[in-house]
């Protein structure tokens, strides 16, 4: 089988683009998509713990403290001592933060809405449909897995 017909490369090459066309649009405000995931979902609900943060935005802990190191020292996030648990911290976006996500966040619906602008509305909601429904058979799947391990 040619790698170019497999499913799954077509799938990942597709999410890498994505990811690159995102990441110019960011470029000009010092933010990656990586970086713009975070904050995004802090400004949907702050003040949570960095292992929430990291299962919200599907990233481990390593990376989630990497991130959040450089948001912190751009001013866009802080971390404040849990009081109900001296071991773990809790996560907050700045004002400056959430002003950023406000102006990152239509334009990445722009870029999304360009990408997808040859698909009839149909289209596209089955497509958006279809992925989740992808996701959530690999989580069931690595469930599985990781149980009979």
């Amino acid at each position: 089988m040619q790698l170019d017909n497999s499913f799954g490369f077509i799938l990942n090459h597709a999410g890498r683009r994505l990811t690159q066309l995102l990441n110019y649009h960011f470029q000009p405000f010092d933010m990656t998509t990586e970086q713009w995931t975070v904050l995004n979902r802090l400004a949907e609900e702050d003040g949570i713990t960095q292992k929430l943060l990291a299962v919200r935005a599907e990233k481990d802990q390593t990376n989630i403290t990497r991130i959040l190191d450089q948001l912190e020292r751009k001013g866009l996030v802080e971390r404040k001592a849990n009081k109900m648990d001296r071991r773990s911290f809790l996560t907050y976006i700045t004002e400056q933060g959430r002003a950023l996500n406000e102006i990152l966040t239509p334009i990445e619906q722009k870029v999304i809405a360009s990408v997808l602008s040859g698909f009839t509305e149909k289209e596209a909601l089955n497509l958006q449909v279809l992925l989740i429904l992808m996701t959530n058979k690999a989580n069931a799947c690595i469930k599985e897995v990781e149980e009979s391990q």
